[in-house]
C-alpha cells in the first residue's frame, strides 16, 4: 500500500526536475550554500523516485509472468512471481515511508533533547538509557551525531543532553518521539529490588536555516555562562564557555557546551531557541485552527506517548498507535522502526 497516494509522487518527480532546472542555471555555482541544499535536494528525491521507477518497471515483468501463467501451468514459474510479489511488498513498503516524509520540515537535520523526569537516580538512568538508544538509532541510519550539550546526573547517568542529528529526513523520522517516555524495572539501585516507574522526556527541533523571522527582545533573556560537565569521553570542551539561555515569557531554556568558544556556543543556542520559539508559534496556529475546527485534542509536549515495561513482563508499547513488542532489549539498542513507521502511517 503506498500511504503518501499518487499525488504525492507526482509531486516529487515535478520537485525533482525543477532542481534539475535550477543546477543548468549558468549562475547556479555563485551561491555554493544554496547550491549545496539542491543538490542535496535533489539527491533525496533521486532516492524516492528512482524507487518508483523501479517499482513501474517490476510491475511490467510480474504483468509478463502473470500472463504466461494464464496460458500454462508452471510451477517453477509460479514460484518465482510469488517470490517476487513478497519482494515487492517489501519495497513498496519502504517507498511508502519515504512518501510520508513530505512535512515542510521533514528533510531538515533536527536537534534531539532528553531531560530526565522527577525521580532523581533513577529517572538519570533512565535519560542515559534513553540518550544511548537514539545514539544506537542514528548509527544504524548512517546519521551523523554531535552532542552539543550533557549534564551529568549527581550520581549515575544524565539530567539532561541534546544532541545535532545530521542526515536525510532525520526530523521526518523522529518528530514523533517527542513526549514523555516510561519505564517500569527492578530497581538496580534499590537493596530491596522493588519495582520503580522512571520518566523521562524527549524533545524534536528541526535545524532550521537563516529564512525563519523569530524576533527576540533581548530583555527577554537571561544567559549564564559555567563550565562543561563533559559528556562521557567525548572531547567537549572544559572552560568557562557553555551558554544556557532562559527566554523568560516562555520559560524555554537552550544549552550549549560543545564549541570552543563562549560565542560560538551562543550562537548555536540563539538558532536552538529560534527553532523551538518558531514551533511553539507554529503550534499555537495548528491548535487554534483545529480549535475552530471542531477537531483538537489536548497533546501537549508532557503528554506521555510510550512506555517500556521490564517487569513483571517484557513489553514496550506506544500508547497513541498501539504498535508493542515484547523485545525491549532490542528496542533500547535502537531498533525503533516499528513505532516510528507506525506513528508516520497514523496507525
Amino acid at each position: 500500500m503506498i500511504y503518501g497516494g499518487h499525488f504525492d509522487i507526482e509531486q516529487k518527480l515535478k520537485e525533482l526536475e525543477n532542481c534539475e532546472k535550477k543546477m543548468q542555471d549558468v549562475n547556479f555555482w555563485n551561491d555554493k550554500e544554496k547550491a549545496d541544499t539542491i543538490i542535496q535536494e535533489m539527491s533525496e528525491l533521486k532516492n524516492v523516485t528512482s524507487g518508483i521507477k523501479e517499482r513501474r518497471d517490476k510491475n511490467q515483468e510480474e504483468a509478463e509472468l502473470l500472463e504466461l501463467l494464464t496460458l500454462e501451468e508452471d510451477a517453477n514459474l509460479e514460484h518465482e512471481l510469488e517470490q517476487e510479489v513478497k519482494e515487492e511488498e517489501k519495497q513498496l513498503e519502504k517507498l511508502s515511508i519515504l512518501l510520508l516524509l513530505n512535512g515542510p520540515y521533514d528533510k531538515n537535520n533536527c536537534i534531539l533533547e532528553v531531560h530526565s523526569g522527577a525521580g532523581g537516580t533513577e529517572a538519570c538512568d533512565w535519560a542515559m538509557m534513553l540518550y544511548r538508544m537514539y545514539l544506537r538509532y542514528c548509527e544504524k541510519k548512517g546519521y551523523k551525531t554531535t552532542v552539543i550539550d550533557y549534564q551529568e546526573g549527581e550520581e549515575v547517568g544524565i539530567k539532561s543532553a541534546s544532541i545535532k542529528i545530521e542526515g536525510t529526513y532525520a526530523y521526518g523520522y523522529l518528530k514523533n518521539e517527542k513526549g514523555v517516555h516510561r519505564l517500569v524495572r527492578l530497581s538496580p539501585f534499590d537493596a530491596a529490588n522493588k519495582r520503580h516507574t522512571s520518566f523521562a522526556s524527549i524533545d524534536i527541533i528541526p535545524e532550521f536555516d537563516n529564512t525563519i523571522n523569530v524576533e527576540i527582545n533581548e530583555k527577554d533573556l537571561k544567559i549564564d555562562v559555567y563550565r562543561s560537565s563533559g559528556c562521557g569521553g567525548q572531547g567537549v570542551n572544559t572552560t568557562d564557555s557553555a551558554v544556557r539561555i532562559t527566554h523568560l515569557p516562555t520559560k524555554t531554556v537552550v544549552t550549549c557546551q560543545n564549541e570552543r568558544s563562549q560565542i560560538q556556543n551562543k550562537e548555536q543556542a540563539m538558532k536552538m531557541l529560534k527553532a523551538k520559539l518558531y514551533l511553539m508559534e507554529q503550534e499555537k496556529k495548528e491548535k487554534e485552527l483545529n480549535e475552530i475546527k471542531g477537531t483538537y485534542q489536548n497533546i501537549e509536549f508532557g503528554s506521555q506517548i510510550r512506555s517500556y515495561v521490564m517487569h513483571p513482563y517484557s513489553m514496550v508499547k506506544d500508547l497513541r498507535t498501539n504498535a508493542e513488542t515484547s523485545n525491549v532489549s532490542k528496542v533500547l539498542d535502537g531498533d525503533l522502526d516499528l513505532f516510528i513507521e507506525a506513528s508516520l502511517k497514523g496507525e
